[in-house]
This record gives structure tokens, C-alpha cells and sequence, in this order.
């Protein structure tokens, strides 16, 4: 694997490192397996993407996490007041968001902006380094950090506490004179304003906007977690938000190997579902691996 391939698939992991740490509010924070993600991520993408094409890229973040909330309320909505399962309420929204975002598109599977500014623009061509331009990573490593500091932040205010709660313990939500309902509507709407922009950040990345990026974002973002929980086993807040922002770049990585020693594209979703089955079974095969160490010590 080249250096190139290398820091390109380390781009691109701090990229889904922030839908990664979507999830984890939905999966992690609100015990809820929240399926919006594949259309939420595409919203981020449409909106963002048009925005950029007229020239607004900054604003297109704005849109695309508003993006994210709107859906997210919808999830929510659908969840609480119909009383649907959040598995159903995901996939009812995500269906409604591919009709919804294609619109978004002007009804073109994709919008491509080659020639227009982004985020990383005020940088490019300033930071190379034995022939590569580090201008991407440098903004990409500024915002995944911030964005890392505003969630634990938040988490550690009154409503990040009850949104905690609420996955953990929703009687003590309820002994408060609060909502369920509600702390899952805003729950879910904070996560999937960060897929959304996750998924606007990656358009001006690679300039272009397309329906079909969004599928499979659901496995990458649960591999993420997975990945970063197996291999760092986190006690606290901070060091899940750590390791989940580090699985995601480690599985983007395992990915490039994958593809730089020969994976044909048609295998992409295997080897991704591969990695998923295989750190998820990573605790019990340590487990196996010391009672093995103990009967041979024995």
C-alpha cells in the first residue's frame, strides 16, 4: 500500500469518524437502533452539494446538519407519538428520503463541482509534503476534533445527562418531570445531523454528490463502534468517543489494505460484513485464547 492510498483512506476514515460518532448517540447513548442513516447521510450529501454548486459551501454544512436534524425529528416522531418500532421509524424515513433527496438533486442521480470552492480550498496547495497536499487532513483532523469536544461537552450538560439517562435508566428521566419521548426526538435528531454532516463534508470532499453513497453507511458506522469498543475497551464517555473516532479510521484502513493487495470491488460489502463478524467475536476469541494459555499452563 502507498503512502498515498494510505493517508487517502486516513482522509476518508476521520470523515466517517463523525457519522461513526452519530450513531454511537443513537446506538450507544440512546440504546435505539436508528436505520435513518442511510438516507440522512445522503441528505447531507444533496443539500450540502447543492449549495456548494452555487458557490455556498460553508453554508452547506448548516443545511446539511439541518438536514440530518429534520430527519431525525421525523424518525423520532414516528417512534414516539405513533408508536412504531425505531427499527420501522428508520426505514419508513430512509425510504421517504431517497424520493425526498433526489428531488434535492434536481432529479440527477448525481451533481458533480469540480471547479468550486470548499472547506479545504483556503488550504490546498499550501501544506505538500513529498508531493502529497496535506490540506485535507489538517482541516479534516481541526474539525473531527471539534466536533469530538462539542459532543462530550454536551454530554456532560443537564440534557446531555438525561439523554444518557435515557438510554440508561429512563425512570430516573421520568423522576425529573422529563420526557422520554422527547429526550429521544432530540436524541435522534442530534444523531443524524451528524451523519448528515459527515455526509456534507464527504461531498466536498470528493466534489461530487450521488444517491448511491449511502448505502452500506449503516455497516460503517456500526463497524466503527465495534472496532474502536473491541480493540480499546472504553469506561467512560470520553474514551468511547476516542475510540469510536479511531475505529472508524482503522476500518477505512483495513478497507485500502483490502483493496491495495487485489479485493475486487464486487467483494467490497463481504469483506465489510468480514470485519464486523470478526470484531465482534473478538472478545470471546480472547477469552478462548486465556483459557487455552491456562490449560497449557496447567
Amino acid at each position: 500500500m502507498s503512502i498515498f492510498s494510505f493517508l487517502s483512506g486516513l482522509e476518508l476514515g476521520i470523515v466517517f469518524g463523525i457519522l461513526a460518532l452519530g450513531l454511537y448517540i443513537a446506538f450507544r447513548i440512546l440504546d435505539l437502533p436508528d436505520l435513518t442513516v442511510d438516507g440522512s447521510f445522503v441528505t447531507g450529501i444533496a443539500l450540502c452539494g447543492v449549495a456548494s454548486v452555487n458557490g455556498h459551501y460553508i453554508l452547506g454544512l448548516f443545511l446539511g446538519l439541518l438536514g440530518g436534524a429534520l430527519a431525525g425529528a421525523v424518525t423520532g416522531l414516528i417512534h414516539t407519538k405513533l408508536k412504531v418500532q425505531p427499527i420501522l421509524a428508520g426505514i419508513i424515513t430512509m425510504t421517504a428520503l431517497y424520493s425526498i433527496n433526489l428531488r434535492i438533486n434536481g432529479l440527477k442521480p448525481s451533481v458533480f463541482f469540480f471547479n468550486q470552492k470548499t472547506i479545504f480550498s483556503f488550504l490546498e496547495g499550501k501544506v505538500i509534503f513529498n508531493g502529497y497536499d496535506y490540506s485535507k487532513l489538517l482541516v479534516l483532523i481541526i474539525i473531527i476534533f471539534l466536533v469530538a469536544f462539542i459532543i462530550y461537552m454536551f454530554l456532560k450538560t443537564k440534557t446531555g445527562l438525561l439523554l444518557k439517562a435515557t438510554g440508561d435508566n429512563p425512570q430516573m428521566v421520568i423522576s425529573n418531570n422529563v420526557s422520554i419521548d422527547k429526550m429521544k426526538i432530540i436524541g435522534l435528531m442530534i444523531s443524524n445531523s451528524l451523519v448528515a454532516l459527515s455526509g456534507a463534508i464527504y461531498v466536498q470532499y470528493s466534489k461530487q454528490a450521488s444517491q448511491s453513497i449511502g448505502t452500506g453507511m449503516l455497516v460503517l458506522g456500526l463497524a466503527s463502534i465495534i472496532i474502536g469498543e473491541s480493540i480499546f475497551r472504553p469506561k467512560n464517555t470520553l474514551q468511547h468517543i476516542i475510540a469510536v473516532s479511531i475505529g472508524s479510521i482503522i476500518y477505512r484502513l483495513l478497507l485500502t489494505i483490502a483493496f491495495s493487495i487485489g479485493l475486487p470491488p464486487t467483494d467490497f460489502k463481504l469483506f465489510s460484513a468480514l470485519i464486523v463478524v470478526f470484531t465482534i467475536a473478538l472478545p470471546k476469541l480472547r477469552v478462548l485464547l486465556k483459557r487455552r494459555d491456562r490449560y497449557a499452563v496447567n
